[in-house]
Order: C-alpha cells, then structure tokens, then sequence
C-alpha cells in the first residue's frame, strides 16, 4: 500500500499522555486501593451511610405506635425464618401500584370501577337507589316497621325448608305476577280455551214483585248461571259470554175476587238471559274480520204498559242475531264497519180464563248496518264518530190497535275514548237519534243519544263507575210511537279487606212516551256486601229500593228488595 507510515506517529502520541501520569503516580508515594462497590456509592446524598432525621424513609410516629420496637424485631426474626416464596416464573413488579389503598368505595386516581361485592349463588341482590344522594337499601331480615303484624309472630303450619327459602345457598324464589283479583275465579283449560263457570243461588223477599200499586209482597229465589269461554291464542280470538237467571216466587197473586181484571199475571216467575259468541280473524296487521251471534231472552219489566190485563204469565220475548264486520287501520285513522240482522219473536199470551192471544204483531225483523271512524290523536285520546241506520220490518202489517209499526230508523253520534294514566278510562259520547214510521198517524220518534262508560280508579281500595245508554224501544199503545228511554248509573266499590267488598249504585233514569202525554221516571238505590270465603265461594247480601214516578195517576210504585245468596265458581 503506497503512502506514508502512520502507525508508528499514533502509538508515539499514546506513549506521551501515559508517561506522566506513571510519573505523577510514582512522586506521590501512595499506595492505591480498590473500593467496595455498593448502592450507597450511588446516593446523590452525603453521609448516606446514616439515616437524615428528615428521611422520608425514617419510621413515623403512627408506625411506632402501632408495635414496639421489641414486637417489631421479633416480627422481623419470624420473617426472615419463614421461607420466602419462589418468584420464578413471575412477573417482576417494582414500586407501589398507585390507588392501592383505596377501598370499595374510596377515591381511585385512575378512575378505575370501583370494587363490586361478591354474593354467593342465590343471595338476594340489593336493588339500586332510586337516584342521587339516596342509600341503597339495606339487606337484612329487621323488619323495617316498627310494629310486627300478628300474621307474621302467630303459630303456622311447618313447610319444607326448600319451599320456606331458609335452605343455604338456595337461589331466590321467581316472584309470581301480582293477581289483581285474588279472589276471582281460576277456571280450566280445556285445549286453548280458559273455561270459567259460575253459579249463583240467592233467596230474599220482594214487597211489590207485580209493581202495582196494591203492593203484596212475596219470598222469591233466584238461580242465575254464568259461563265464559276465552282462547288463548296469538292470532285470532274467540269469547263467548253466556249468563241467565230465573226469579221464581212463592206465591200467586189470583184476579180479584170482585171480577175485575187484574193488570198484573197471576204468576209472576220470570227468565231472564243475555249471550253472545263473539269471533275476531286477523287477516293482517291492520285489518281483522269481526263476527258475533247474540240471543236476549227476557219478558216485559213488571209495571210496563205493554203488558196485557188478565195474564196467567208473563209472555217471553227472543231476540237473536248476528253482526258480521270488518276493521282495517290506515295508520292512525280506523274505520270500521259492518251489517247486522236481528229478528225478535213473543210467545202467545195465556189469559186466566184459559185462553191465549197471539202477539204476532209484535214480531219484527230488522236490517241495518252500522260504521265508525276514530282517530288515534295521541296516547290514551281517541276521538271517534259513529253513525247507524236501520229498518224494522214487522210480520204484520197492522198491529192490535190497527196502526202500522213499520219503520226506519238510526243515530248519530260522536265522542271519545280515554285512557289518562290508568286512573280514568272508558268511552263518552252524544248524538242525535230518530224514527220515522209508516202510519202518518205516528209522529216521528226523537231525541239526545247519550253514551258513556266510565272508570275512575280513586284510590287502590275504591273505584267509581258511571254508566249511560239511551234505547228506542217498540210499545203496543195506541197512538203512541215508542218509548225513548236515557238510564244513568253511579257505581262505587269499596274494598275494606280484599276479601269484604261493598257496592253502592244508584240508578235513574227517564222513559218518554211520544206521541202520549205519559213520562215516567225510574230511580234505584241498592247496595251489595261481598264476603269473599275463599275463590270458589263467595257470600253476597243486597237491599234495593225502587221507585216508578210518573205523571199519570195511579201509575207510580214502590219496592223494597232484600237478597241474602250465594256465589259458587271455578
């Protein structure tokens, strides 16, 4: 390699810078030792041979306190004669985690999720406090109230320590869903469909049972039977409500004995039964097909004009039919409608003298159809309009008087239904109602329409209803069109115990003749005590007092009812 040695000037410089040192070394005369190395070597701190008095390190007085010095050393003997445990295989940790010390509900600097219990399998779970500033509650058997209810210290029946909740370690019972009647009925399954029956036997006296102004009273008994069928179905419904009674007495009341004729039958026995099947198909979320077949089987109210003079019974009167239907949902507007036939048909009338008459001219078809349009203006308010016509067709043409009762007929009406917070709920509504008959000899029959049917949840313990219809009905006066007929009631049931109810109602109401100068007023007052034995019995007393006031003399009476029975169901 061509150039300059350079090997030879680097190792001449090298030899400078050592020689003196050697020499300065040898001028000295002392002899050099070599040094310990240990931590303190290392200390920023002079004299860290000793502990500074302002040592962080230094013990305090609070740690001395809590050994002596004496306990201190012993503890520190025993550890060091204990086996230290084998850190092989561990993950070094140096320095103090921070937020070490902070308890399950101390502060964390980290913000870490403070420490959450630990219960055992089974151990009832506190609930969370209700908001800001509330403590949770607590878990513990103290009764929270002060005095102890008797049920809870008096003597029971022992029961299994599994079905009592006191085995260790058992998880908590499912709470069953809270019965809103306790005491009602449970009923059977028979396939899909919940089966409910019931059977009511009642006995009392009546001091006007012919509401004649004559009162003579009579014990009477009444079996009233009950049934209702519901399916259980995810689609589709069908229920079917089906309840009857029949009062029967214990005496007669024989024509007198001047001749007579008596205004009142003879005997007085009456049946009295309302049913219906109703049917829903849900052809798709918004539109549903609607049936329903319903049969009313009932004689005339006792006192009513209609009734014929010298009867030995009431005659019985049917009307069945049918409605067939649809309602379909555009969005929030629903629009139903649907067309409905009934047909209502009497028995012959048996007279005293052993002859009867036929009521043929009271029999009648008729034919309707009926629509309604609601809209869903907002949570619980759905205001609706519904309006019905229809034409009553009779089998003949005059009736006993010779007047032709055929005529058409229907109403108007508009209204809500509500639902504010579960406290009030129901339906109200007012219109306009009319007929118009045949025979020009009948005025036209009308008047306000008033619908309602109201709860009101006052408290947990009571309960107010209210009640409105208004009805036309046939009559078989001369000269008269029909009865327009407005009944309000006021319901009020108490629960004392859930066991002991009572029920105060009261009832008025107005029937109008037109086309005669007659007008009665009605009024009822009654009210019932429930004594609820068990599910399937139940014990029930009514006292009523009825009045009929009306305008034309020797018209208006009186009847006091007292009723003592029993309710069997299932």
């Amino acid at each position: 390699m061509a150039g300059p040695v350079r090997g030879q000037s680097r190792r001449a410089t090298v030899f400078r810078a050592v020689l003196p040192c050697l020499a300065l070394i040898a001028l000295t005369g002392t002899m050099a030792q070599a040094q310990t190395v240990t931590p303190d070597l290392f200390s920023p701190t002079r004299s860290s041979q000793l502990m500074p008095v302002d040592s962080p390190l230094r013990r305090t007085s609070a740690e001395a306190n809590d050994k002596t010095s004496d306990e201190a050393n012993d503890a520190r003997v025993r550890d060091k004669e204990k086996p230290a445990p084998s850190r092989i295989g561990a993950i070094p940790r140096y320095g103090l985690p921070a937020a070490s010390g902070a308890s399950s509900s101390g502060y964390d600097s980290l913000n870490r999720k403070l420490q959450k219990p630990k219960y055992y399998p089974g151990q009832a779970r506190p609930k969370p406090p209700p908001g800001p500033g509330s403590r949770p509650p607590l878990l513990s058997n103290t009764p929270l109230r002060l005095s102890i209810p008797p049920s809870q210290t008096a003597n029971k029946a022992p029961i299994p320590p599994a079905m009592a909740g006191t085995v260790v370690g058992q998880p908590a019972r499912k709470r069953l869903k809270i019965d809103d009647d306790p005491f009602g009925p449970v009923g059977d399954y028979a396939g899909s469909f919940l089966i409910k029956s019931a059977l009511e036997l009642s006995g009392g006296y009546n001091t006007n049972p012919r509401r004649t102004v004559d009162e003579k009273g009579s014990p009477f008994y009444v079996i009233a039977p009950e049934l209702l069928v519901m399916s259980d179905w995810e689609r589709h419904a069908v229920v079917a409500d089906l309840r009857g009674s029949f009062t029967g007495y214990g005496n007669t009341f024989p024509p007198p004995a001047d001749g007579t004729v008596s205004p009142a039958p003879v005997v007085v026995d009456r049946p009295d039964f309302t049913g219906h099947v109703d049917g829903r198909l849900d052809v798709s979320r918004d539109t549903r097909l609607l049936a329903q077949a319903r049969l009313r089987l009932a004689t005339d109210n006792p006192g009513s004009p209609n009734i014929q003079a010298g009867l030995q019974r009431y005659p019985v009167y049917a009307t069945f039919g049918g409605t067939f239907g649809f309602d379909q949902n555009f969005n929030r507007l629903q629009v139903s409608g649907g067309a409905t036939v009934d047909r209502t048909a009497y028995t012959y009338s048996k007279l005293t003298d052993g002859t009867s008459t036929s009521n043929d001219d009271r029999n009648f078809n008729q034919f309707g159809g009926v629509g309604r349009f609601s809209y869903d203006l907002m949570p619980g308010l759905k205001p609706f309009v519904e309006a019905q016509a229809d034409s009553r067709v009779h089998d003949l043409r005059l009736d006993r008087s010779g007047f032709a009762r055929d005529s058409t007929g229907g109403y108007v009406k508009g209204g809500t239904s509500f639902e504010f917070s579960r406290l009030l709920t129901g339906e109200i509504a007012v219109g306009y109602a009319a007929r118009d008959y045949v025979d020009s000899r009948l005025n036209r029959l009308e008047g306000l329409l008033t619908s309602a049917s109201l709860t009101w949840t006052a408290t947990p313990l009571t309960t107010a209803k209210f009640y409105s219809d208004t009805t036309i009905t046939e009559t078989t006066l001369p000269g008269v069109s029909g009865v327009l007929t407005h009944i309000y009631t006021v319901e009020v049931d108490h629960d004392f115990r859930r066991w002991l109810t009572a029920i105060g109602k009261f009832t008025w109401g107005t029937l109008d003749y037109q086309g005669d100068n007659r007008k009665d007023k009605i009024y009822t007052v009654s009210g019932d005590l429930i004594y609820k034995m068990n599910r399937n019995l139940w014990v029930k007393g009514t006292v009523r007092r009825d009045w009929l006031d009306s305008n034309l003399p020797g018209n208006s009476t009186a009847a006091t009812i007292v009723m003592l029975g029993v309710r069997l169901q299932h």
